[in-house]
């Protein structure tokens, strides 16, 4: 269970956004957006990107825009409430921005986790299920 979101002083909340990039775009053409969007966050609102991880060039689960691929970035950023309707204004505008999604941060860290590199759940080897009932059509 989660507890209540992560406050920062003067009413700062921690914040973590994902952003993806159409991949037509080169890296530090990626890294000068950041810069704009952080600039906005931590200019007069008085923000900080506390961190950036670039996690590169993925598939998407589906199109977006027509295309199959997107570059992935996750920030970690702390910020007053009323500096996002701005921040997310601009982030609309962007064309090469494909989709980013920005939620309370609860202090998780931002590596990337594929489901290759999960460890494997401990799988029980008795016959019941997790209510401690035997399961529907197995021999006893």
């Amino acid at each position: 269970m989660q507890g209540p979101p992560t406050t920062m002083g003067a009413n700062k909340l921690m914040y973590e956004a994902v952003y993806i990039f159409n991949t037509a775009i080169a890296e530090e053409q990626v890294n000068e957006k950041l810069d704009r969007f952080h600039a906005l966050i931590s200019g007069d609102n008085g923000g900080e990107v506390t961190a950036t991880d670039h996690w590169g060039r993925r598939q998407l689960a589906y199109p977006i825009r027509k295309q199959s691929a997107g570059y992935y970035v996750v920030s970690q950023f702390n910020a007053p409430a009323a500096a996002l309707p701005e921040f997310e204004r601009l982030l609309k505008l962007d064309e090469d921005l494909l989709r980013y999604m920005i939620v309370l941060n609860n202090g998780e860290p931002t590596s990337p986790m594929s489901i290759q590199t999960r460890a494997d759940r401990k799988r029980d080897d008795d016959d019941e299920d997790d209510d401690g009932m035997p399961s529907i059509g197995e021999d006893e």
